[in-house]
């Protein structure tokens, strides 16, 4: 998620587990170890694709995290008179902070890898989009309450609140994206594919129209589907992906590491005699976030090259389409 929801998340998290009295101190430290996992941002991995893949690994590891927050707390509880106040307090406190971090994170469509440094592929649930407002804004209210008057009774309400309303949203998208990849199910076993590989996400800031991937023989499908107004079948166009160049570079390590990262949910066209491998979570057709130029041709086979990412962008256009797209059939 975006950098403010976790850091008033931290905060309200961490602001909810301490005693009255300290719960300003708590709010401060809680935004910072809310946001201390995403500074893996900054460690350079020497190529494009190690440092687009090995953001949200270490840092955001389940394995990591909680003993980190142990022996945090050891130290903070020797020289920090508010832990040794209300040490157990304040183990929940940091101990949540940060592993709420990655488990947030998991919701997204790029994936963290909650299992580091175990192999297993990044965990992306995909019930949320990167920015939400509705899942940030009672975050943001119960902190800056709890901020503005700490000692007050509803300082406590504010923040739990809060919380409240922002896990019953979370709830709620998991129910959302039930049904939508319900529906879509029913579409692919119309179609007599009922197995393919399907990858659901919701469009940007809600959780009320979304966005179905799905991979076939010669590429992939793509539909969308509003819960407010559909009710015929999904409709899923098809795009096709130059699945053969994509499988004879499979030996080259940047293909490899992206189709582990993206759960093969890629789109490979050659341009230039060069491999370029679009992560089809992350955009729309034809306008996605990330693209990698992984390999060169040297015929009569692929050879590995420098890395680059090309960066694309939503448009206001984009975002208009999906708008009314919300809304209408």
């Amino acid at each position: 998620m975006d950098s403010l929801t976790q850091l008033v998340l931290g905060a309200s998290i961490a602001g909810a587990c301490v005693p009255q009295g300290q719960r300003r101190k708590a709010l401060l430290a809680g935004a910072v170890l809310g946001t201390l996992p995403d500074l893996d941002v900054l460690i350079d991995y020497g190529d494009a694709v190690r440092n687009f893949t090995y953001h949200r690994g270490f840092s955001h590891s389940l394995l990591v995290l909680p003993p980190f927050a142990v022996l945090l707390w050891l130290a903070l509880r020797r020289c920090w008179a508010p832990v040794r106040a209300a040490p157990n307090r304040w183990l929940a406190a940091i101990l949540l902070a940060l592993v709420t971090h990655p488990l947030l994170d998991a919701h997204t469509a790029y994936g963290t890898q909650l299992f580091w440094p175990l192999e297993s592929p990044p965990v992306m649930w995909s019930t949320l989009f990167i920015i939400d407002p509705l899942y940030t804004l009672p975050l943001v209210i119960g902190a800056l309450l709890a901020a503005l008057r700490p000692a007050a009774r509803w300082a406590a309400i504010g923040l739990s609140a809060g919380l409240f309303l922002s896990t019953a949203y979370l709830a709620w998208s998991w129910v959302g994206k039930a049904m939508i990849e319900q529906n879509a199910r029913q579409v692919l076993a119309n179609r007599g594919i009922p197995g393919a590989p399907l990858f659901s996400t919701p469009t940007p800031f809600n959780t009320l129209l979304w966005r179905v991937v799905v991979l076939t023989d010669s590429g992939y499908l793509q539909g969308y589907d509003s819960l407010l107004v559909d009710e015929r079948p999904m409709r899923l166009v098809a795009y096709a992906s130059d699945k053969a160049s994509l499988q004879a570079a499979s030996h080259v390590w940047a293909v490899q590491r992206l189709r582990w990262f993206a759960h093969d949910f890629l789109k490979a066209e050659v341009k230039n005699d060069r491999l370029l491998l679009t992560d089809l979570r992350m955009g729309a057709e034809p306008n996605y976030v990330f693209t990698h130029a992984v390999a060169q041709r040297a015929s009569p086979n692929w050879r590995a090259m420098g890395t680059q990412q090309i960066i694309g962008t939503f448009s206001r256009g984009d975002l208009d389409m999906l708008r009314r797209r919300l809304w209408h059939d």
